[in-house]
């Protein structure tokens, strides 16, 4: 059998593995958003974040920590030295979509190009993955902006999975209010069935939305597009994974082997999606390489082929071709970069943003940074939509973490899906009863807006709605004079501070809808003391300044030189 018709079945069984790891990588997303409150989250639901090596690298890097479950990342890395970049070329799902919108290309004249030979714009990614292990050295986990499965997750949880939900009930509203038909065939004869098949199957919960959805949008707009000026245009010039994997692969023991018979025509550089110079003799780069065998299977003359030598020595090409001044550079870049996201108070800890609510379990802001990945994953299990992609109010450092936004959604009082659902840890796995218990806000009433306050109206809602046992929000009897002097008594609500743990869910179901009447802060979040003005104790018996001191924000007579240097501990 020759070498091309082997490519070709190879090519074959590539385009289903690829097909079925997109496929599984889908499922995993909707069984994550479909899943119930009530159940544990199976460990495998975050499969494709614990192969990932860069997360594996980057989060030990950053914090010096990581679960269990990352280690099989190492089966990834294993793989690769084996048999080089195949993890680009068949498994990762962002890929299967750059090769899908590369099809398109073949189709479009004016984009066809007769060569498409490799570039030195290509060493960027290797360059962009140094800044990036170098920033996550000094703690910012800056990884997950880029990495291809933090990527495409946040982007189907944010913008794809709700497009899809918000397209299917809409496209089945108007086509079930026009009523169209074409004789004696009504067009709702086939559109009902499968709405409702779609609603009671796979978009089981109401529909989410989230903050900067749009911004997610046009990134990945961009991304998809770039195919369209080169195939795979991420995965050869940005994507740090494929850098990362790319150096494993240097002396991969599966290598493209010349027969000797090569007229140089060109027809395997052509259709090499990542620029690997298989056109060359001997000048193969295995670093680029995604393991596609389309260049065996294009060759007439079957002058190349794949085949496995001893790792020993690297192939010619094989090298990263970048000099120490450059690397140097990127270093530089990174540690410069993570200087300038800390130079903010935020960052600081001199002041505390009151919209940055992080998810019950959340560790201190420091160390949450240093391993939360941005995926959205949490975002994604959340139940009532209450948790957001951050844009600035966590500081550029902590842009696309999660945060809770009270006016959208509340923290269900029964549920760690959260916790459960962080690949990192970034949100400890509490239990039900120890996540009841950690405060992640603090409830405050506008008296100016408040019905029972400024109106003179009985309104009981905040107080039906509060989770805790006993209720955080009670009332105070107080009799209130009325315009025609008419004296009633109305029940003013309070908030207990002892007992608020600032689920939001006030908040959300206040009758003002454009700015509630009770609002929901970070203060008094447990996981930072410098933002606690309400310390446990005694009502009224002791002061702020009493309980915490200047200790409360670890830069002064601290015990620990730790404590001192990081005001976040």
């Amino acid at each position: 059998m020759s070498s091309r018709t082997v490519a070709k079945k190879v090519i074959w069984a590539r385009r289903l593995v690829q097909a079925a790891c997109l496929l599984l990588f889908l499922w995993l997303v909707w069984y994550a958003g479909v899943h119930g409150s009530g159940e544990p989250l199976p460990v495998w639901v975050n499969a494709f974040f614990h192969i990932d090596p860069l997360i594996l690298v980057g989060t030990w890097l950053a914090s010096h920590a990581l679960p269990v479950a990352c280690l099989l990342a190492l089966v990834t890395i294993a793989i690769t030295v084996l048999l080089g970049r195949v993890f680009c070329g068949w498994v990762c799902p962002l890929g299967t979509v750059h090769n899908m919108a590369a099809w398109f290309r073949r189709y479009a004249k004016n984009l066809r190009r007769r060569t498409d030979p490799w570039s030195p714009w290509q060493r960027a990614k290797y360059l962009l993955l140094v800044a990036l292990l170098v920033m996550a050295a000094f703690g910012s986990h800056w990884i997950g902006v880029f990495d291809p499965l933090s990527l495409l997750y946040r982007t189907t949880t944010t913008v794809l999975a709700p497009g899809t939900q918000y397209a299917v009930e809409d496209g089945a509203t108007a086509v079930y209010q026009a009523n169209p038909q074409v004789g004696p065939l009504k067009a709702t004869s086939v559109t009902e069935p499968s709405y409702r098949f779609l609603r009671d199957h796979v978009f089981v919960r109401e529909r989410p939305v989230f903050l900067g959805a749009t911004l997610m949008t046009l990134v990945f707009v961009a991304i998809v597009l770039l195919n369209l000026y080169r195939p795979r245009f991420w995965c050869r010039y940005v994507c740090p994974l494929g850098a990362l994997l790319g150096v494993c692969a240097k002396r991969s023991a599966l290598r493209l082997v010349e027969k000797g018979s090569c007229v140089e025509c060109g027809r395997c550089a052509m259709q090499c999606p990542a620029a690997a110079s298989p056109e060359k003799p001997g000048g193969w780069r295995s670093m680029e390489c995604f393991g596609c065998w389309n260049c065996v299977a294009v060759c007439h003359k079957d002058a190349i082929t794949f085949g496995l030598r001893a790792p020993t020595k690297a192939p010619p090409e094989a090298q990263l071709d970048i000099s120490k001044r450059a690397a140097l550079c990127a270093g530089l870049t990174g540690a410069g970069a993570m200087v300038m996201m800390r130079l903010n108070p935020e960052a600081q800890a001199r002041v505390y943003n009151p919209a940055l609510i992080r998810p019950p379990g959340a560790l201190d802001e420091r160390g949450f940074l240093k391993r939360c990945v941005k995926c959205g994953a949490c975002m994604r299990v959340c139940p009532t939509n209450a948790l957001h992609p951050t844009g600035l109010e966590a500081g550029l450092e902590g842009i696309w973490t999660p945060r809770l936004v009270p006016r959208l959604g509340y923290c269900e009082y029964n549920c760690n899906l959260c916790g459960q659902m962080c690949p990192t840890e970034a949100i400890e796995p509490l239990s039900i009863e120890e996540k009841q218990k950690v405060k992640i806000g603090l409830a405050t009433f506008d008296r100016a807006r408040c019905l029972p306050f400024a109106y003179g109206r009985t309104c009981l809602i905040c107080e039906e709605h509060c989770p805790t046992s006993p209720k955080a929000i009670y009332f105070v009897s107080t009799e209130v004079e009325l315009r025609d002097g008419k004296k009633v008594v109305l029940k003013q609500p309070r908030v207990d501070p002892e007992l608020c743990i600032g689920c939001g869910i006030c908040e959300s179901v206040c009758v003002f809808k454009d700015i509630p009447a009770i609002r929901v802060t970070s203060a008094n979040e447990t996981r930072h003391m410098g933002n606690q003005p309400i310390l446990p104790g005694p009502s009224g018996s002791e002061s702020w300044m009493d309980q915490s001191g200047p200790d409360a924000y670890g830069d002064e007579g601290s015990g620990s030189s730790e404590d001192s240097s990081d005001p976040y501990s």
